[in-house]
């Protein structure tokens, strides 16, 4: 690559990167903030939905910034690739539901006592949306059941447009314009960052984290670019495998279909920064080892591979 197209992709990163995090943080002081007084049951299912909003952004961006920069859309990273790539697309669909699952089953290995066999969050939940579980006629074992299945059966697909906002962002345009830039391993953790970065303005207002912990909202930002690290590996190499960000979208949509299972088995929901939810410590060991062989296995060996091609080119 000469060094005008170096200038050019570096300047493309840089306007995304300004158009994403302005819109965003815009958006969030602008829209969301005025609706967090309100306590109703309506508001608080208003400001979901507008929240969920926040998610096209990255993608909204990656639009302007291909205009902008008349960039164009030949190697947009949408086609899905599907040939060859069967094995990669199963583990995107299945994998984060699984290890969100085995999260939880070790945090409750080590923590024994923390298990709720009443589903004590699950019943605060329902009763949080008006429904009363004295008069469900399913046992929450059942609802919790059905509800675990969809989440890994359907969960990826049902949050396919909304996903779709943030990883043709982060994975379908960031992701290779940075691999350009840096080695694969560095470059994986500068992204983590900036994908946690970005989700900042809602971490703020107690999104993911709660509010009111110790170093709030900061040890929430520092956590969360921690579980965007970790995640982000993971979604990264579905991505690369495939030269699509497809597979990244379908992992995506997992996680946020499943993310909150473990919680229901507690009285409280549990501690976001420790678990059962992936975003906790324990609750994202298995997360944290698979990206490790990732890591060790397929990214380092690509770094590799890079050093000595340019040896060779030199």
């Amino acid at each position: 690559m000469d060094n005008i197209n170096i200038k050019l992709e570096t300047k493309r990163i840089i306007i995304f990167l300004v158009l994403t995090f302005t819109l965003t943080t815009g958006y969030c002081v602008g829209i969301i903030y005025p609706l967090l007084n309100n306590e109703s049951a309506t508001a608080t299912m208003v400001t979901q939905l507008i929240v969920a909003v926040a998610m096209f952004f990255p993608a909204i961006c990656v639009l302007l910034t291909r205009l902008i920069t008349k960039e164009g859309f030949k190697n947009a990273w949408l086609r899905p690739h599907f040939k060859g790539n069967i094995k990669t697309y199963l583990l995107a669909y299945f994998g984060p539901g699984i290890l969100t699952l085995l999260g939880a089953l070790v945090y409750f290995l080590i923590f024994p006592s923390h298990f709720d066999p009443d589903y004590g969050y699950m019943q605060m939940t329902l009763e949080a949306t008006g429904a009363s579980t004295v008069n469900i006629p399913t046992p929450l074992s059942t609802l919790l059941i059905v509800q675990t299945v969809q989440a890994l059966f359907l969960g990826p697909i049902m949050n396919f447009i909304t996903c779709f906002g943030e990883e043709w962002g982060w994975r379908g345009y960031l992701l290779p314009k940075m691999s350009e830039k840096l080695p694969a391993i560095p470059m994986l953790f500068v992204n983590g960052v900036i994908w946690g970065l970005w989700h900042a303005p809602l971490t703020a207002i107690g999104h993911n984290f709660g509010v009111g912990y110790p170093g709030f909202p900061f040890t929430g930002i520092a956590a969360m670019c921690g579980f965007c690290i970790v995640f982000g590996i993971f979604l990264s190499y579905v991505t690369m495998k495939t030269k699509s960000c497809i597979p990244a979208v379908l992992g995506h949509g997992a996680m946020n279909s499943i993310g909150a299972i473990g919680m229901y088995f507690t009285v409280d929901g549990g501690n976001p920064f420790i678990g059962p939810a992936p975003t906790g410590i324990v609750g994202a060991i298995p997360f944290i080892i698979v990206t490790v062989l990732l890591l060790v296995f397929y990214f380092a060996r690509k770094d590799q591979e890079r050093r000595l091609e340019k040896w060779v080119c030199t």
